[in-house]
């Protein structure tokens, strides 16, 4: 603790170490009041400033400190000062004390509660941030919560000195002035009991529930001023509507139907959106391809002696269109129509709130639309790249099967998770790759090392990494870039733009509507947009722009629209994974070190080389490592990061075991078979326990051993 906080700690123990020392909770009582209550009345005619300001210090102290005795200080000021000036001095004296508390409570504590509960923090903070005010009103307008409590824990919070300040004056305002105008009548009073009857108490709870009502009502009249110039069916077409037929569409889509909702799905695209047709399957399959190729080339490796591999370019698209058509039925109008929901192939549009047309024709109305429309490639302004015929995600698949053969020369643009799949699997099929970055390093969400090894792991394959270098402009067939040693020239068969994607916003009734966005369409945590009965989930919204993330969304969407008027579900992204498909793939849950440091987060590292994993060097895959952050003076595990063969597989265990508090006691204490990779997540926990065993519990044990032996 600093050398401030552990001051401030010392003083405050030390004063109400001498209130109880020196007994001055024993003029606290209503017999002592009643006992001096002439003497306080005389001494108020002849030192009336002296009187006032003492006992307005004193009331202070008592609140800041958390001192038994406030309710009796609170009779005490009717009784001595009267109904009106009796008020105003409890009530500005409570608000000082109560803010003081509110202080020390955050200077003393916040930032070790944000360290040691960081997520658990951040999501109360977003709550206080919306809704704050008023749960802090509803709790100091019902006395049955001690108010002592109240200003530690808020202090715990994010919420502003001023508003603290505010609501707690103007929420403990009557039942000040009921416990002010109790104490005019002291010699009526035997106890506090006497002025919170059932009956007054029951009074406070109603008027508690106040503020809760009021933002009932006030979210009604936000509906009426949102819904103004729109008039709502009185009845409707269906249940659901849902734009777009990726994974976050079909899943919503499908969950819609089994909970017997009539729902319709419209795509203007293909069925099975961006992931099917032009993202991670026929990616992954390309990447096989060229994984068979280096395969290939390190047989020698194995004992196996084979000519170089010939890449026939036409037959690995013929198989990677293959690939598609044989996952396509699984997301087919003729599946999802048997399932129940009504699909309709066109571009849909929404017209008003509860209504949607579908290529300007068709209009259904719906109690509910869930808009999944995904995202696209963004592609930055480089001049002279349009006219070289630039590539994306996109667009590379149907313009690649169109060539004879692999292209010798290619640049790529980005240096993201998408980038360097692309780089390994051209330069492993035998293209001259050049990866262009404009930032320091690649993969820059990873930590430092990950994104180290995978540049390291690419060069050796003979990628040309260059980071540090701004794309300037295309001239015919060559990328201009300046680098930190000036402008180069980089020549190319095929540019590929993979910098990143972007929302589809546009062409669907967002702007018409006034539905907010900003790179995405903005939702709340329930996925609500400024329309409580639009809902966005996928790419279109983010934060996470994966496939399982859309599917993930998608659950909350549907169940919010269907069922939001009894609960809504906040959408939960605290365990979620991600994987980079380079070789060794990179795959990630929870926090690294990069966002545990933005986030404030205290974390210890345990990490574990697979130099030594039988499995993996008997597979040739022996580069790579597990890296956990756990908590501190726990097994609980905070995120982890594998790189390593199949590290996509490897993570579901840390996956599972973070989603249900699985700490890395009861990983180590689970059999895992042998020989497998799977047992680099066991030895991990093992290195866990290692840096934590009980040395002074061991050296007796040693000397119990030691007197075994005689």
């Amino acid at each position: 603790m600093k050398g401030g906080r552990a001051a401030l700690l010392i003083l405050v123990l030390a004063a109400i170490t001498a209130f109880f020392l020196f007994g001055l909770g024993d003029y606290l009582t209503l017999e002592a009041l009643k006992a001096r209550q002439a003497d306080l009345a005389r001494l108020l005619e002849e030192r009336p400033l002296l009187l006032i300001g003492g006992f307005f210090l004193f009331y202070v102290a008592v609140t800041a400190l958390s001192l038994p005795g406030a309710a009796i200080m609170t009779l005490a000021a009717g009784a001595i000062f009267g109904l009106l000036l009796g008020t105003i001095i409890v009530s500005f004296a409570s608000t000082i004390g109560a803010s003081l508390a509110f202080l020390t409570s955050r200077y003393l504590l916040r930032d070790w509660v944000k360290a040691k509960f960081g997520r658990r923090v951040e999501a109360i903070d977003r709550g206080i941030a919306k809704d704050g005010a008023f749960y802090l009103l509803t709790l100091r307008l019902i006395p049955a919560f001690p108010f002592f409590l109240i200003n530690l824990a808020m202090g715990l919070t994010a919420m502003r000195l001023l508003t603290f300040a505010l609501v707690s004056q103007i929420g403990m305002l009557l039942g000040t002035i009921v416990f002010v105008n109790a104490g005019t009548q002291l010699a009526r009073i035997e106890s506090t009991g006497d002025i919170l009857s059932p009956a007054l108490i029951g009074s406070f709870v109603l008027l508690g529930l106040f503020p809760l009502l009021a933002k009932w009502v006030m979210s009604g009249v936000r509906r009426r001023r949102i819904y103004k110039g729109f008039k709502r069916p009185k009845k409707f077409d269906r249940n659901l509507i849902v734009i777009g037929a990726g994974a976050g569409g079909l899943v919503t889509a499908y969950i819609a139907a089994t909970v017997r909702a009539k729902v319709t799905l419209i795509e203007a695209g293909k069925m099975g959106g961006d992931c099917l047709n032009t993202g991670c399957v026929p990616s992954k399959a390309l990447i096989r391809s060229a994984r068979a190729a280096h395969d290939v080339r390190k047989a020698a490796d194995f004992g196996i002696r084979a000519d170089p591999p010939v890449v026939d370019f036409p037959a690995m698209m013929a198989r990677i269109r293959e690939v598609i058509s044989t996952i396509e039925p699984a997301d087919s109008v003729e599946r999802y129509t048997g399932l129940g929901v009504d699909v309709r192939l066109g571009h849909a549009k929404i017209v008003d709130p509860w209504t949607v047309e579908t290529d300007g024709r068709e209009r259904l109305t719906t109690r509910s639309i869930v808009i999944a429309a995904g995202a696209e490639p963004f592609v930055p302004v480089i001049p002279g790249l349009r006219e070289a015929g630039y590539l994306t995600s996109d667009t590379m698949w149907d313009a690649l099967s169109g060539r004879d053969a692999l292209p010798q020369r290619v640049v790529i643009i980005g240096g993201g998770p998408i980038g360097t799949e692309m780089a390994q699997a051209f330069a492993r099929l035998g293209s001259k790759v050049v990866l262009v970055e404009q930032g320091a390093r690649i993969l820059p969400r990873e930590d430092g090392e990950v994104s180290a090894f995978v540049a390291d792991t690419l060069r050796g394959e003979g990628v040309d990494i260059r980071t540090g270098h701004e794309a300037l402009g295309c001239e015919a067939k060559a990328l201009i870039a300046r680098g930190p040693e000036g402008e180069v020239t980089l020549p190319f068969d095929e540019i590929i733009v993979a910098v990143g994607r972007k929302a589809r916003l546009t062409g669907y009734g967002l702007e018409e509507l006034g539905i907010e966005t900003d790179s995405n369409i903005v939702t709340n945590a329930y996925l609500e947009t400024v329309y409580p009965n639009i809902f966005a989930a996928g790419d279109v919204t983010g934060p996470y722009q994966f496939t399982h993330a859309a599917a993930h969304q998608a659950w909350f969407a549907a169940v919010n629209a269907l069922f939001g008027q009894f609960r809504k579900f906040r959408a939960d992204y605290s365990v979620l994974p991600w994987v980079t498909y380079t070789d060794p793939e990179v795959a990630h849950v929870g926090h690294n070190e990069l966002s545990a440091r933005g986030a404030g987060i205290a974390y210890e590292i345990v990490r574990y080389e697979l130099d030594h994993l039988d499995r993996a060097v008997t597979e040739g895959a022996n580069r790579g490592f597990v890296k956990l952050l756990v908590k501190p003076g726990s097994d609980k595990i905070l995120g982890a990061t594998i790189v390593a063969a199949n590290a996509g597989e490897l993570i579901a265990e840390y996956v599972l075991a973070m989603k249900h508090n699985i700490g890395l006691n009861k990983v180590l204490g689970t059999i895992h078979a042998y020989p497998t990779m799977a047992e680099a997540n066991k030895y991990a926990a093992g290195e866990w326990k290692k840096a934590h065993k009980p040395e002074r519990l061991l050296a007796w044990v040693e000397q119990y051993h030691r007197w075994q032996r005689g």
